[in-house]
């Protein structure tokens, strides 16, 4: 049975880009709708109607949209198989535990260092004070998975969330100052962002996107044939 073209409603370089490596890796036949940010059409009443989060990406597939990275990520190794455990595996459970720890532990803690005015205002202090928890937390995320990584893997479907997160560390924090992480510290989470970006079925979406050819371990800021990651 031929898959269906999926729609896929994304950003360059935003958490949709989560979602095309796992569909490039699935060789799954999608296409993209470019969501522009600086007009804000993410909070648009038609993309609203998609996600009423209004947030990337969204995942249009012939049981309805879906949107949350994580869950949609799940949804294609759960239809496809191939990125992660299957539901009888007795790894299952110990790959969606992790797999949750970075959706619901450490992205949130990113959204918080990139954006903090959206948490706590345009009060300065304030910012600079969420600034510094969001750092230490991140570091203290990032060693709990290098622990994880040095030891055991939990699928595909780990390594291909984790190798924007780090990215996005390395480019984009607040007030312009990355210089508190280096990936080199955490050497079990630089071989798998190492490994992920030389897979073959991957070096597509670094093109449409303008990532260069080493985006998770060299990171260069994107230069996306269309639409803008800022």
């Amino acid at each position: 049975m031929t898959p269906p073209t999926y729609i896929l409603y994304y950003a360059p370089d935003n958490a949709s880009l989560v979602v095309r490596l796992a569909l490039e890796e699935l060789n799954l036949p999608y296409e993209t709708r470019l969501v522009d940010r600086s007009r804000r059409e993410q909070k648009t009443p038609a993309y609203l109607a998609l996600n009423p989060s209004g947030l990337i990406p969204v995942l249009e597939t012939p049981d309805g949209p879906l949107f949350e990275t994580a869950a949609i990520l799940l949804w294609l190794a759960d239809r496809h198989g191939g990125l992660a455990p299957d539901v009888a595996s007795p790894n299952r459970g110990d790959c969606l535990k992790w797999l949750f720890f970075m959706s619901n532990t450490l992205h949130p803690t990113l959204r918080r260092l990139f954006y903090p005015d959206v948490y706590v205002g345009a009060d300065a202090e304030a910012q600079k004070h969420l600034n510094s928890s969001s750092r230490h937390s991140v570091l203290e995320h990032l060693g709990a998975l290098n622990s994880r990584f040095e030891t055991h893997r939990d699928g595909l479907i780990m390594d291909i969330y984790l190798g924007p997160m780090l990215r996005w560390l390395a480019l984009y924090p607040s007030q312009s100052d990355t210089s508190w992480f280096e990936l080199s510290r955490y050497p079990a989470l630089f071989h798998a962002a190492r490994a992920l970006e030389q897979r073959p079925s991957l070096h597509s979406a670094f093109r449409a996107e303008g990532l260069g050819n080493a985006p998770f371990t060299n990171p260069k800021p994107a230069t996306p044939s269309e639409g803008s990651p800022t």
